[in-house]
């Protein structure tokens, strides 16, 4: 059985390929896990040694078919108690990363499959990262980033949000920008701030940095009132 560590080493590697494909470099693992480089290196060299990654030379590694599929049981675990938290226990979406990160090692697969039917069978989890099956298939990504998907004037609708920085997921809870909302992107300055409509009108300035974090799907019905209906309502 894989320990904590390796674990998390897995998830995170697979969480970079996910948004940026293989390969994956020692200091990205370094900066997820909050590790030094040359701790990832050891790490690195044993799972090397139990066929879960391959590395090539001054580039980086990648997960072997066995690694990925270690990796899919974590997230796995990780995003169905993610969904349990939020949808059975009342737990914000701010909150459940890290329980979800403390419980993630210590449940059976019984538990993890009883949890699923109890919530019948989510597709994605409380910030929108989809959940591997039963199979451990790898998941369609979903979604572009909100700065590569729209320019000012066009609508889409949030399919997730990162969960990597807790800072930026508050924020963007605050701000109402979670999946589900439809957002209109107003403005784009040529420093990189990107402001939003959202459904109920109000707009909200985004860093470019934060706005990479939002992943949309194109195409939404109008957001806030219109003109004759703000007219109308006064």
């Amino acid at each position: 059985m894989p320990t904590d560590a390796v674990e998390d080493y897995l998830k995170a590697i697979y969480r970079i390929e996910s948004r940026g494909g293989p390969p994956v470099s020692t200091s990205q693992i370094a900066e997820a896990l909050d590790k030094t480089p040359a701790t990832v290196t050891s790490m690195i060299e044993t799972l090397s040694d139990r066929g879960l990654l391959s590395r090539e030379k001054y580039k980086g590694v990648e997960l072997t078919p066995a690694g990925e599929v270690a990796a899919l049981e974590v997230v796995r675990r990780h995003r169905l108690i993610e969904a349990f938290l939020a949808e059975q226990l009342d737990y914000e979406a701010t909150e459940v990363h890290d329980e979800a990160d403390a419980l993630e090692h210590h449940v059976s697969e019984e538990f993890t499959r009883r949890v699923e039917r109890v919530l019948d069978y989510p597709a994605a989890d409380p910030h929108g990262d989809p959940i591997p099956p039963a199979d451990l298939s790898t998941p369609e990504s979903t979604g572009t980033t909100l700065v590569a998907a729209l320019e000012p004037g066009e609508h889409g609708t949030v399919i997730r949000v990162s969960d990597r920085d807790p800072d930026v997921l508050e924020f963007l809870v605050d701000a109402g920008i979670t999946p589900g909302t439809t957002v209109e992107v107003v403005d784009v300055t040529s420093f990189g701030l990107v402001t939003v409509r959202t459904d109920d009108g109000a707009e909200h300035g985004l860093p470019e940095a934060v706005a990479d974090r939002v992943y949309v799907r194109r195409g939404a019905d109008s957001v806030g009132p219109t003109d004759e209906q703000e007219a109308s309502d006064a």
